[in-house]
């Protein structure tokens, strides 16, 4: 019996959920989804600019799955721009070590922990914002977690 997949962890949801080429309509594309660990690897590698090693660590997984991680994640991300078609980000097996929150109606976003109760925008007022995490189907399994660790 395989043992279960242990879970990674993601610095913080991503702001945006899915990427397609300008000019054609979304339901003319085929769709791949990307995981919210491989879009991690991703981050942390091509865009934090860290080695596999510190990554994988970062991660709390071994450099040989964050290798297979980053391989997969760039083969769809090439799919994007060489094939056209769309990347939806969700899904995986994950936990958040923080969240972003983002206002609706001044677009100001801003880091939040997972304990903090935040009602009204620090930047307008507004009482319109959008968890980011939640949006993902995380929060408090992430908050207890990073407790845990």
């Amino acid at each position: 019996m395989a043992r279960p997949k242990k879970r990674r962890i993601v610095g913080q949801p991503p702001l945006f959920n899915s990427f397609k080429p300008t000019g054609v309509m979304k339901k003319d594309l085929p769709a791949i989804s990307m995981s919210l660990d491989e879009y991690e690897a991703i981050r942390l590698t091509d865009y934090v600019g860290m080695d596999h090693e510190k990554a994988a660590a970062e991660m709390e997984i071994s450099r040989s799955t964050f290798t297979r991680l980053i391989e997969q994640a760039r083969c769809k991300a090439a799919s994007l721009l060489v094939e056209g078609k769309e990347i939806q980000i969700e899904g995986g097996n994950i936990h958040f070590r923080g969240n972003v929150i983002r206002c609706l109606d001044c677009d100001t976003m801003f880091a939040a922990g997972f304990d903090e109760h935040i009602q009204v925008c620090p930047s307008c007022g507004s009482k319109n914002l959008i968890d980011v995490a939640r949006r993902y189907g995380h929060g408090d399994c992430c908050g207890e977690y990073i407790k845990r660790s």
